[in-house]
């Protein structure tokens, strides 16, 4: 009964310790920690008050005031040191790092799915010889052709999201250098195709019925098998051809997985490496993932295809809504070939060249009219039917402008078909964000330069070049491309190679520039303006019919010297809670210091009324004044540590 009386009393105490310590703190310190250090301090401390009662001359037939008085000290001297530590644990290891009791339970077997994949990635990374790169001393020769192509072979190496991942940067050449840029262009996710048995139940749960309700046949064998779906060939009951885009029953599983350990990887990198915070690791593991979610979710790619569809003269697959969802997408069969497989050299040049001139229009009215544009056209993606005509597969890679950005580029286009490079530098800065330090005229001298050099299409490398020479001068001046210009960027990338296969002779820059300029003619022309006139007037007739009444007030105020300006400096709540905060902390130090060297002060005195035989009440007075001063100050450091994690 004793030791049971014992432990339940050693329970209380630390419970009330967990308590008093967080409360004092003021910030939601972790209770696993909080327990944990009460316990310790606790155990450490409860053998010791024997000896603390017998050096004050105490025992059980003491009178209870001095009992208490020595109870309030001791209490005082373990929760003063309770907070000490709990405070610089908070230093070094903040709350927000450790994971609680119940996430550390239930996180156990992802955490070892987790550690399972961290060893197979280090040991690609390891087995391409990229571990050098990693560490806050990588080597010097991290830009090499021969790093990228080690690279690129390890994304393949680590599976389907990582290889989208490498595919998403390739796009960014504003962040990557050129040989990285090649090399991860050059990535491919195809795979072997899920058995039959695997998929079937995919379709059967997203159809809600049993397969032979809605389909008369459906070839078992994929047409095509990629990293996160496969596509089969089928027939609806009412005899249409259709194709069944299913993704694989464990893409979604896997990619979450991979994301995780991405995400943990970006930020490693980020805090580690000086490339990775160049690049901006983090925000572009954020973007992939959010663009990779949107992917897994085939009812964002219906919707995709409606988009292009309504954006386009191009021809789109029909998508029976009723046989499709979240994994399965039932789509009309396209008849023909990609033009990476077609037998496109049959077409007399005549028709190659205007098919070349059909797509290019219709991609450029994509991005300039509507801001819907598909994103991935490379060859494979592109098909030539069986009537001679063209039509967009694929539609998981979308991207999407609104009105200022769309408006920016047309003008940029139109600019550099003038050769105004006034006019360009502007659009340029209205694309994107301004750095600090930007030397406007030298810009404007550069981009000058470039439009006479590239503007009549005769400079060696045509588009491909322009395009590079265009993202060496942002990045040079500082300017960072927001990912939707990255995407237009790598949509006329990859289309300069799609168009070159029906007509070799075309230059992608200067027919977009004519193209564009038609556009920019429409989109600028007499019904355009009027338009844009009347929603302008609609907008500002409510505040012009309240102009007079207010010009008046104004002048009446002048007149009789009675205008006022009022101007409320810290006006958000934001910028009140930020001061209230500061001078809350310098109030507390400030407390905090004077009760400590007022507490010192008393510790070192002698003499005053005896509390115990062994203890006088100026060093009494002296120890709460500390416990006091140790408290205000571990308070101010937890909240400034807590806060800033």
């Amino acid at each position: 009964m004793d030791a049971l009386g014992g432990a339940i009393g050693a329970l209380v105490n630390v419970l009330i310790l967990i308590y008093v310590a967080r409360r004092l703190l003021g910030v939601p310190v972790g209770w696993g920690r909080a327990a944990l250090v009460s316990a310790a301090v606790f155990a450490v401390t409860y053998e010791s008050l024997d000896a603390v009662m017998a050096h004050y001359g105490l025992d059980q037939d003491t009178e209870p005031l001095p009992l208490t008085l020595l109870l309030v000290v001791s209490v005082g001297c373990l929760i003063t040191f309770e907070l000490i530590v709990l405070t610089l644990l908070e230093v070094f290891i903040p709350t927000r790092n450790v994971p609680s009791f119940t996430q550390f339970v239930t996180g156990i077997p992802a955490a070892l799915r987790r550690v399972r994949r961290y060893v197979a990635i280090w040991w690609i990374v390891t087995r391409r010889g990229l571990s050098a790169y990693l560490g806050p001393a990588s080597k010097g020769d991290v830009e090499s052709p021969r790093v990228a192509r080690s690279l690129r072979r390890a994304l393949t190496d680590a599976g389907v999201t990582f290889v989208k991942f490498g595919q998403m940067l390739s796009t960014r050449a504003d962040l990557l250098p050129p040989a990285f840029v090649r090399e991860l262009s050059k990535l491919h996710s195809q795979v072997e195709a899920e058995p039959w048995a695997a998929v079937r139940p995919v379709i059967d749960d997203e159809l809600g019925r049993p397969l032979e309700e809605v389909f008369a046949e459906l070839d078992e064998t994929p047409l095509a098998a990629a990293s996160v779906a496969q596509i089969h060939t089928a027939r609806l009951v009412d005899g249409t051809d259709v194709v069944v885009k299913v993704q694989r029953p464990r893409a979604r599983r896997q990619v979450t997985a991979d994301l995780d350990i991405l995400d943990r990887m970006a930020h490693r990198l980020e805090k580690t490496t000086v490339w990775g915070r160049q690049i901006g690791a983090v925000g572009l593991s954020d973007g992939f993932a959010a663009s990779l979610h949107e992917e897994l979710d085939y009812r964002v790619e219906v919707a995709n295809m409606r988009g292009v569809a309504a954006a386009s003269s191009l021809k789109v697959p029909q998508v029976y809504d009723q046989f499709s969802g979240e994994r399965v997408i039932v789509m009309e069969r396209l008849h023909g070939q990609p033009l990476s497989a077609a037998d496109v050299d049959a077409l007399a040049p005549h028709r190659r060249a205007e098919l070349a001139e059909e797509l290019l229009s219709g991609v450029l009215r994509q991005i300039f009219v509507t801001g819907v544009f598909h994103a991935d056209l490379h060859p494979g993606n592109v098909v030539l039917t069986d009537d001679g005509e063209l039509a967009l597969l694929d539609f998981g890679s979308v991207g999407r402008l609104d009105r200022p950005t769309r408006s920016a580029l047309v003008m940029l286009l139109f600019a550099v078909e003038r050769q105004d490079s006034i006019a360009a530098t502007d659009a340029l800065l209205d694309l994107m964000d301004r750095p600090d330090d930007l030397d406007d005229r030298d810009l404007e001298r550069e981009v000058g330069g470039l439009i006479v050099r590239y503007g009549d299409g005769l400079a060696p490398g045509g588009s491909a070049a322009m395009f590079t020479a265009l993202l060496d001068l942002v990045v040079r001046h500082g300017f960072r491309v927001p990912p939707q210009l990255a995407a237009v960027f790598r949509t006329l990338g990859t289309l300069d190679g799609t168009l070159r296969l029906l007509d070799p002779d075309i230059d992608l820059m200067r027919t977009a520039k004519a193209r564009g300029a038609e556009v920019a003619r429409e989109l600028t022309g007499r019904d355009a303006i009027k338009q844009q006139v009347d929603h302008q007037l609609a907008t500002l007739l409510p505040i012009l019919a309240r102009l007079p009444r207010r010009i008046s007030r104004i002048t009446e105020q002048l007149e009789d010297g009675t205008l006022a300006v009022n101007v409320r400096t810290l006006g958000h709540p934001v910028d009140r809670a930020y001061l209230a905060g500061i001078g809350g902390q310098l109030n507390l130090t400030l407390l905090g210091s004077a009760l400590g060297i007022g507490g010192l002060y008393l510790l070192t005195r002698d003499g005053g009324p005896m509390l115990l035989p062994q203890l006088a009440l100026w060093p009494f007075l002296g120890v709460t004044l500390l416990f006091l001063a140790f408290t205000l100050g571990a308070r101010v450091l937890a909240s400034i540590f807590f806060r800033e994690h």
